[in-house]
């Protein structure tokens, strides 16, 4: 009897498998890294056979632990890192070059230029994206003009373009379908996210052929079916999503008004926002936050460039703490009357900035500082981030005249285990922070789109019903106190940027 789901969690370093049963519990998972390569500045690179042989080991390895069989999978669903591209041939499956990560900045000069022209406001009224390499079009057009032939192949339709979880899809179904789900249509670029289809005008802009693409369908739903070959039996693929609305789902962020915030490497806040679809005037993202039957609901979305990466660069870069652990006991320890502060673009600061050419800086030093106070700042940096972006989106949401993001904000990925953090956040957002039972938000969302197109699992509502509480963290810091600490903020902000002019 078919009784569980099987998810792929295909992230930028690795790739997870986990096995859930119809109480939405995970019952065995396997995980693989992989490599990443970094062949110039500034470029990052997978090997697109390494996210697929690592989701068909961990498929089977998860398999084999839950003691259960192909027989006994409903479905399979895919989560996946977004707006990676891969290009690939249609005949063979085999990528054509490398897949260009998503965190790859090559296509900046391209990117600045478009902007010099006056391109954004067509981009962003278009895909409810701003111009930046974060996205999937210039890197497109990239490997179609540096790749020898790949441009004359893709115009007479040998080849195909997907993000990750169009590749797997692909290499799941013995290349019987090429198609993506709206979440990640929504990251290329290339995809108006009002009517649900391809622009033909961005197209033209980025000089994309449009033989090369996907179809769009809904987040869940028929995807085709994955051969017997891979699992010992044929299991339909009954949801694609990206990782970050993935887990806006899996933290049953279904009304408008509700908000999520994933602190990983880097940190991600979604707002849902009805089937209303603000134009951000704070440099937000506007992007589409699921569809199911044809019925598009959006979001506003706000990336922060450095969260976890943050603790590392203490860990490994400046040698202050042993564990990412370590940093809270310090953070902990720190003295008040050291107001030391962290920006840490070191890799440009995201939104609501959008500015790649930012650098961290390290401001309020002095001869009494330690590594407690640095790595106090370290850690308030996430929770002063996750405020700018809040205040973007309350400020976003006002202009359209639509009910602001709810008092409470969930959380979810690696940094919300640690309670000082989670605190801190609370604090600074002068709102409460909730943690749920169940951290791996990615994965169980694309469990329940998956298992309820199934039919394992009830809908939304009853999704709801079952995200449980694990800790509320409310605000306790007094409000001068909040109030002088963002004022350092902002004025750290300001000289990291300043620095640049």
């Amino acid at each position: 009897m078919e009784t569980h789901i099987l998810v792929i969690d295909q992230g930028t370093t690795s790739t997870r498998s986990i096995v859930f049963d119809r109480n939405f519990t995970p019952v065995a998972s396997a995980q693989r890294e992989f490599p990443q390569s970094f062949p110039h500045p500034g470029w990052v690179e997978h090997d697109p056979r390494d996210l697929w042989e690592t989701s068909l080991a961990t498929m089977r390895d998860a398999l084999a632990r839950s003691g259960l069989t192909a027989a006994d999978i409903a479905a399979i669903g895919i989560a996946n890192q977004r707006e990676t591209t891969v290009l690939w041939d249609r005949e063979t499956g085999e990528p054509i070059a490398p897949a260009i990560v998503w965190q790859d900045r090559r296509t900046a000069d391209l990117c600045n230029r478009l902007t010099a022209e006056g391109c954004e406001g067509l981009v962003a009224e278009r895909s409810g994206l701003l111009i930046d390499p974060y996205f999937s079009a210039t890197k497109i057009g990239w490997l179609l003009d540096n790749v020898p032939g790949a441009r004359s192949r893709a115009e007479r339709g040998a080849l195909a373009f997907g993000t990750v979880d169009t590749f797997l899809l692909w290499q799941l179904t013995g290349g019987a379908v090429h198609a993506t789900d709206a979440t990640n249509a929504a990251r290329t670029m290339l995809f108006d996210i009002h009517s649900g289809v391809w622009d033909e005008d961005l197209l033209r802009l980025f000089q994309i052929p449009a033989t090369i693409l996907p179809e769009v369908r809904d987040t869940a739903g028929a995807f085709g079916t994955a051969a017997a070959t891979w699992l010992g039996r044929e299991v339909p693929v009954l949801a694609m999503v990206g990782d970050q609305q993935a887990s806006l789902v899996g933290q049953a962020c279904f009304s408008p008004g509700l908000a999520k915030a994933t602190y990983g490497t880097g940190a991600f806040m979604l707002l849902n926002t009805g089937d209303a679809r603000p134009r951000s005037r704070h440099r937000l993202l506007t992007t589409i936050a699921y569809q199911w039957d044809g019925k598009r609901t959006y979001a506003l979305e706000g990336s922060i460039f450095s969260a976890g990466s943050t603790v590392q660069w203490l860990r490994d870069s400046l040698g202050i703490i042993t564990t990412a652990a370590e940093s809270t006991r310090l953070a902990a320890e720190a003295a008040d009357d050291q107001p030391v502060y962290l920006v840490p673009a070191f890799a440009g600061l995201g939104a609501p900035h959008w500015r790649s050419d930012a650098r961290a800086t390290l401001s309020g030093l002095t001869r009494g500082t330690t590594r407690r106070e640095i790595a106090r700042a370290a850690l308030e940096s996430v929770g002063y981030q996750t405020l700018d972006l809040l205040e973007a989106m309350r400020a976003d949401m006002l202009d359209a005249g639509l009910e602001g993001a709810e008092a409470v904000i969930r959380v979810d990925g690696g940094m919300s285990d640690s309670d000082w953090t989670m605190q801190f956040i609370a604090d600074v957002l002068g709102n409460p922070v909730d943690r749920p039972v169940v951290r791996e938000t990615t994965a169980l969302g694309a469990a329940f789109l998956a298992g309820w197109r199934a039919g394992l699992y009830g809908g939304p509502e009853e999704f709801a019903r079952n995200w449980h509480l694990d800790r509320r963290f409310s605000p306790e810091m007094a409000d001068d106190r909040r109030s002088s600490k963002i004022k350092g903020w902002r004025h750290a902000v300001a000289q990291a940027l300043h620095a640049q002019d």
